[in-house]
């Protein structure tokens, strides 16, 4: 049994030659999500201690997709990340020599199980997004041309209602016809993740309750086996949906719900800043009341790779793969357009804190990933806030201790805070835990930057103490 979960090892096979037979699993996709999977696929431990599978991650041939092969065959988590769980879990996966990563798709012809970690994408966004289908197609068909017939295909990849039974199954039984072999006993699933890039990234994996359903009975216990070999459930159970499409629509829907809340607080954060209300006290007498817990605090922005398109995908299944013209989505589509510029409230913020304009001012921004504690900067709402000031004729740099590049915008990097000599304005974006317990007046000294607070990094004691030492403080949230 996996020694996580306490769940019966439905993969051990039979002994032989001294070691127990592994089933062998390929992971398509070693992004954020399909590295860190493959990781924890690779921590399943049987009864005896021993590993259950055999993982082989698959990238493709580019520069990066090498780099990340490399770094996780040598047993190194290819991102900066915060969580020694999963760095030291990468460590004992190499050691243990039941993980390996490459560029080429061989693996998966071997494969009794394949995990689909591969995005799928928006040509644009806007009134009518459009998918951008074509990588996605690619790595499904791939799939299919070297996949066993009779192999689990489990994909993960967040998806419009319906893409399982409309384009992946089609994909799949076209290539395994095209080579003679039986296309009707496919086996594919879905299993949505829910990783959360930070401190407890391995354990959002094997310790949060997951969504699943297959496209036959066969596929889904299968499913259910599998994912009972790595994740807890016992603590966390398994939920099964009746359909492909239903689990496809419950991570849709989950993060729909996650971004049109985020969107209230961000219209209702512009009327308490202008009345003087601190929001952040009102939302925590709000989340007192257990229907209202999950109530969102107020930011700099959304970012990332879910968030900012998945509220999309709705519209996109609606139109694109079932042909309902008449179904909208006014407020998922709007939690977007609301969300994207909220960086935007910051940069008039700093322009009505700095005299009425940026222009010629040098600004630092302390953090360039799209959330704290992860070195992500996929549609990071510090870009936007960059371009904004950028714009507008400011002056900006970078400070991001988990970032290595930052290619989305034109600003200089540190991975150390500079000196504070010459900033007219600090701009505190995402809340690193080293930011969060960064002393902002000892590194001022006699410097006197304005300080904005776009994302709650500060906490109101801390804003207190700085006006008290002579800073000017301003903050998303806090009122005037």
């Amino acid at each position: 049994m996996n020694l996580a979960s306490g769940q019966s090892d439905d993969f051990a096979g039979e002994p032989g030659a001294g070691t127990r037979a592994r089933r062998r699993v390929a992971v398509v996709g070693l992004g954020f999500v399909g590295a860190a999977n493959a990781i924890a696929i690779a921590g399943a431990r049987s009864n005896d201690g021993l590993p259950l599978f055999d993982v082989a991650g698959i990238e493709l041939p580019t520069d990066e997709g090498r780099h990340r092969a490399a770094e996780l065959s040598a047993g190194r988590f290819p991102f900066a990340t915060t969580d020694a769980a999963l760095t030291e879990a990468a460590r004992l996966a190499a050691q243990a020599g039941n993980l390996s990563a490459e560029t080429s798709p061989d693996p998966v012809g071997r494969a009794d199980i394949v995990v689909v970690d591969v995005g799928l994408d928006l040509e644009e966004k806007g009134a009518e997004p459009r998918l951008r289908r074509p990588p996605f197609e690619a790595a499904i068909r791939t799939v299919g041309q070297v996949m066993r017939p009779d192999a689990l295909v489990l994909l993960e990849s967040t998806v419009p209602p319906g893409t399982c039974e409309t384009v992946v199954l089609p994909i799949l039984r076209e290539e395994l016809q095209r080579r003679g072999l039986d296309a009707d006993g496919i086996k594919l699933a879905y299993c949505y993740e829910r990783v959360m890039p930070g401190d407890k990234y391995l354990d959002s994996i094997t310790n949060m309750w997951r969504v699943y359903a297959g496209g036959s009975p066969a596929a889904a216990a299968e499913a259910e086996a599998f994912l009972s070999s790595f994740v807890d459930v016992a603590a966390k159970p398994l939920v099964r949906l009746p359909s492909l499409r239903a689990a496809e629509m419950a991570k849709v829907l989950e993060n729909t719900y996650r971004a049109v809340n985020i969107a209230l607080i961000d219209e209702w954060e512009r009327f308490a800043r202008r009345i003087d209300v601190d929001l952040f006290g009102v939302l925590e007498a709000i989340r007192v009341r257990p229907t209202h817990n999950n109530i969102r605090y107020p930011g700099l922005g959304v970012g990332g790779y879910c968030l900012s398109k998945d509220p999309m995908f709705g519209a996109v299944a609606a139109r694109e793969l079932y042909g309902l013209s008449d179904i909208t989505f006014p407020l998922s589509l709007t939690s977007v357009a609301i969300n994207d510029s909220m960086p935007l409230v910051t940069v008039s913020l700093l322009e009505s804190e700095l005299g009425g304009s940026v222009a010629g001012r040098r600004i630092l921004v302390f953090g360039g990933s799209y959330r704290q504690d992860v070195g992500d900067t996929r549609l990071s709402p510090s870009a936007t806030l960059i371009d904004g000031l950028l714009a507008k004729g400011a002056a900006c740099e970078v400070v991001d201790p988990l970032v290595d590049s930052f290619p989305e915008v034109d600003a200089p990097l540190h991975r150390e805070v500079p000196p504070p000599a010459g900033y007219d304005a600090v701009v505190m974006a995402v809340a690193h835990r080293p930011f969060a317990e960064f002393d902002l007046a000892a590194w001022c000294g006699t410097a006197r930057p304005l300080v904005v607070d776009a994302n709650g990094v500060l906490g109101a004691a801390e804003i207190g103490r700085l006006r008290g030492l002579g800073l000017k403080v301003a903050a998303i949230g806090r009122g005037a």
